[in-house]
């Protein structure tokens, strides 16, 4: 048998995500099922844009239910107490500046499941965790990017 691949993620993205499940199941699901019977009533479906439309949403959402479950069945929480606070690992927010004369920017590494880089949550896949990971405070490190490769200092961990 196969095994599942393991989400890591904070207590609070599994909230997040547990959240949005059910949002999917209890409203949005109840949602689509009416907009599939209301286009049903127009008549003849082969030529029907309303209820292909709805049936494609209805995939979407169903498919979206499918992999929040997974994630939240295969969720490996990251907690507190596990975290060495001296190096930059999944749950951490670190401050960096980009080497010579760039801004700071901060970044919390989360995992895959929760990343939201408008929000400041890094996926822990993402290169510039990567790049991170595993390095502490004051450390200049070179990171690999689509974009190309960027020195950056750390500044603080969190």
């Amino acid at each position: 048998m196969v095994s599942e691949k393991k989400f890591p993620m904070t207590v609070s993205g599994k909230q997040k995500l547990e959240e949005e499940l059910e949002y999917l199941k209890t409203v949005k699901r109840k949602e689509v099922v009416e907009r599939i019977k209301i286009a049903r009533s127009y008549g003849d479906l082969s030529e029907n844009s309303e209820y292909d439309s709805a049936k494609e949403d209805q995939a979407f959402v169903e498919g979206k239910i499918s992999s929040l479950e997974s994630m939240i069945r295969n969720a490996v929480i990251i907690t507190e107490d596990e975290l060495n606070n001296d190096e930059v690992q999944l749950g951490k927010t670190v401050t960096f500046k980009e080497i010579p004369d760039g801004e700071e920017e901060t970044y919390t590494i989360v995992g895959s499941a929760e990343a939201n880089p408008l929000e400041g949550l890094i996926s822990n896949d993402s290169p510039i965790a990567k790049g991170l990971i595993g390095r502490k405070k004051d450390d200049k490190v070179k990171i690999l990017t689509p974009g190309g490769e960027m020195s950056v200092e750390i500044l603080e961990i969190k």
